[in-house]
């Protein structure tokens, strides 16, 4: 959808030391070329680049060979993570009748790391708490389970403690397979979320298949005498490897390190090209724009393995961390999507000013959003605030108290009458069409993305793939300012002052309005 001639990237200059001759090195075709690179690693092993698999292999060879012939000190970081791939499921009422097949999405979902297998069994619930206020903890106790429980099918309702442990305490009392039915607690207007089919995760490999329904569907299953049913899953759920890629610059000041990250893993059914290889793409396409600057702060990117499976990688790098390298990271710029094809300028709201959602980052993170907005107000475009929700890389970050920010473009969420005032596209429709579907490739329509759609936005915006190439390409250029800026002055974040002498006009951070931006 959309083509471009791609070039290979400038050779980097050790005068790309300001946002002005950055932002001049970076280009659209230097990003470009990394999204080829993914989607042709993503065609010879699968269609994807998940952790665990060999496409992410590949792709964490392409980025750290890379960043080696560029100077980096590269380490790759290996570490264990669950694993789940799902391949297809059922689920189906026996007995009595009538005969049911339920629908996936609609009427059952198969939870995340749900082992795989093909059972028939009586349903038999377990410490149910079906009169309000349904103060479950159904499964949460071994006790929970009598004999009655071996060779069935255990029923199960939310609460009192994580999916995973009900379900390995149905497997560990001789439970075939688990339903876990929503818990029903508070109102069924005001509280839904407590009612409707929900997707959950087991949070961990389990040896029986376990799907999740509703409070209502689970309440009808435990008021019908002799149910007997069906559930198929074909999963892959198990442990296995993967790794992070750093790099780190060889010169600048160890006790003030400026970090920033993108996850480098897709999901395991697509190739992943806007989530996170847009992200990837325009980090490294900057980090080799600066192999040759001199920064006063030391640099150091992050590709992360795993955050597919809920920020694994990253997790694992804060933990492995002592509490003086906390210490040492002056501040995280988090890049996780950031060319969605029916895009916003999502900029990570760190001091909450927005009143929405999760609250402000770290004491700092206020002034990294400054020099972000500054950059946008400098161009004349707008913005909008993004939360800091959690449910990307700079989670743990936010946990250990070190100042946050970060660009986002959009996921799942429906663009609004107001955002299209603001940036065009289509009302109604997600900000990324193909979010966690194959579709999020470079040839979106073929690879199952509404056509129709599509079209529409190509009609307005030009489209690379799956990618809108003018949020990536204004995108990379505010990674680019605000690590040019921070690489030698975050004094305002953290109150370190800077070194002098060592830049031309890479600007202040206490200037991020001024002519550093410009």
């Amino acid at each position: 959808m959309g083509s471009l001639t791609l070039v290979n990237p400038a050779q980097a200059d050790p005068n790309n030391n300001s946002a002005k001759k950055l932002t001049k090195a970076v280009t659209l075709q230097g990003v470009l070329r990394h999204l080829d690179a993914f989607q042709a690693i993503a065609d010879a092993n699968g269609g994807n680049r998940g952790s665990g698999l060999p496409g992410y292999d590949a792709s964490a060879d392409y980025v750290a060979g890379l960043l080696e012939d560029a100077g980096y000190r590269v380490t790759r970081q290996p570490f264990d993570f669950n694993f789940f791939e799902e391949f297809g499921s059922s689920f189906a009422r026996i007995s009595p009748p009538p005969a049911t097949a339920y629908v996936a999405g609609t009427d059952y979902d198969l939870m995340d790391f749900s082992g795989a297998g093909d059972v028939t069994g009586l349903v038999v619930p377990v410490d149910l708490a079906l009169t309000p206020p349904r103060a479950s903890t159904s499964g949460c106790e071994t006790t929970d389970f009598s004999a009655a429980v071996a060779g069935k099918i255990a029923l199960l309702q939310r609460g009192g403690c994580p999916f995973g442990q009900k379900v390995s305490n149905a497997e560990a009392a001789g439970a075939m397979g688990a339903i876990l039915m929503n818990q029903g607690d508070g109102d069924s207007v005001t509280n839904v979320d407590r009612y409707a089919l929900f997707a959950g995760t087991l949070g961990a490999p389990v040896g029986i298949p376990a799907v999740s329904v509703s409070y209502f569907l689970g309440a009808q299953f435990a008021a019908t005498p002799g149910l007997t049913v069906r559930i198929t899953a074909n999963t892959t759920s198990e442990v296995r490897s993967t790794e992070n890629v750093i790099a780190e610059s060889t010169t600048g000041r160890g006790d003030n390190v400026v970090m920033a990250g993108a996850h480098l893993d897709s999901e395991p059914d697509t190739a992943g090209i806007n989530d996170n290889g847009s992200g990837s793409a325009a980090l490294l396409e900057v980090a080799l724009q600066m192999a040759k600057v001199k920064p006063n702060n030391r640099l150091r990117f992050a590709w992360w393995g795993a955050e597919e499976a809920n920020l694994v990688g990253s997790t694992f790098y804060v933990n492995s961390l002592e509490d003086e390298q906390v210490e040492d990271i002056g501040l995280y710029l988090n890049f996780d999507m950031v060319g969605s094809p029916n895009y916003v300028f999502g900029v990570y709201d760190g001091d909450d000013s927005a009143q929405s959602g999760s609250g402000p980052g770290p004491a700092g993170s206020a002034q990294v959003e400054d020099v972000f907005e500054g950059f946008f107000a400098s161009r004349g475009l707008p913005t909008n605030a993004a939360d800091f929700t959690g449910r990307s890389d700079y989670g743990p970050f936010i946990a250990v108290g070190i100042p946050a920010g970060g660009l986002f473009t959009g996921a799942e969420v429906l663009k609004t009458a107001e955002d299209v005032a603001k940036y065009g596209g289509v009302q109604g429709a997600q900000y990324d069409p193909c979010y966690h579907e194959p579709c999020d490739s470079l040839d979106p329509v073929a690879d199952g993305g509404n056509a129709a759609l599509y079209a529409q936005l190509e009609a307005e915006y030009d489209l690379y793939g799956n990618v809108n190439t003018y949020a990536l390409d204004v995108n990379a250029d505010a990674i680019a300012t605000a690590l040019i800026t921070f690489a030698y002055d975050t004094s305002v974040v953290n109150g370190v002052p800077r070194s002098p002498g060592k830049s031309h006009g890479a600007g202040s951070s206490e200037d991020a309005h001024g002519n550093a931006l410009q």
